[in-house]
């Protein structure tokens, strides 16, 4: 930490394990089957909704909650998604899947346990009491 601005610098930040990638508005290539099941992967972990469009042209956008690798290939594996426009989760084949855009604000973004570090000493700099663990809110 920073004594002087009490920032965490890069080195605090890795120490940490925090992880910086901000994803929101990236459209991955999926030339090959190595860059389409690194997609899926952040994609997985991503807390946003993604656009993905089939192959057989349907667009659809939601909430990637689930995947499942049952081999090497992309007809082996599958993802689960929850539409925007519907109650009804998908499961769709990686296999028919022909793009994925990070199209939805990453909710997660700026919630990092470095980013509540950093909250709360500048909280506590500036003598604020009562400033506890607590996690604020996610906000839409």
């Amino acid at each position: 930490m920073n004594p002087l601005n009490n920032h965490l610098t890069e080195q605090d930040e890795q120490r940490l394990g925090v992880v910086h990638e901000n994803l929101e508005g990236w459209a991955p290539t999926l030339a090959t089957e190595s860059e389409f099941h690194e997609a899926i992967e952040k994609a997985f972990d991503y807390r946003g909704d993604l656009t993905l469009t089939l192959k057989d042209g349907r667009v659809i956008v939601g909430y990637l909650f689930d995947r499942k690798i049952g081999g090497p290939r992309l007809t082996d594996c599958f993802i689960r998604v929850m539409p925007k426009d519907s109650a009804e989760k998908l499961k769709i084949l990686y296999s028919d899947i022909a793009g994925i855009a990070f199209t939805g604000r990453d909710t997660a973004a700026g919630k990092s346990f470095a980013a509540w570090v950093q909250k709360y000493n500048e909280k506590k700099a500036r003598g604020e009491t009562n400033i506890g663990i607590d996690a604020e809110p996610l906000e839409d």
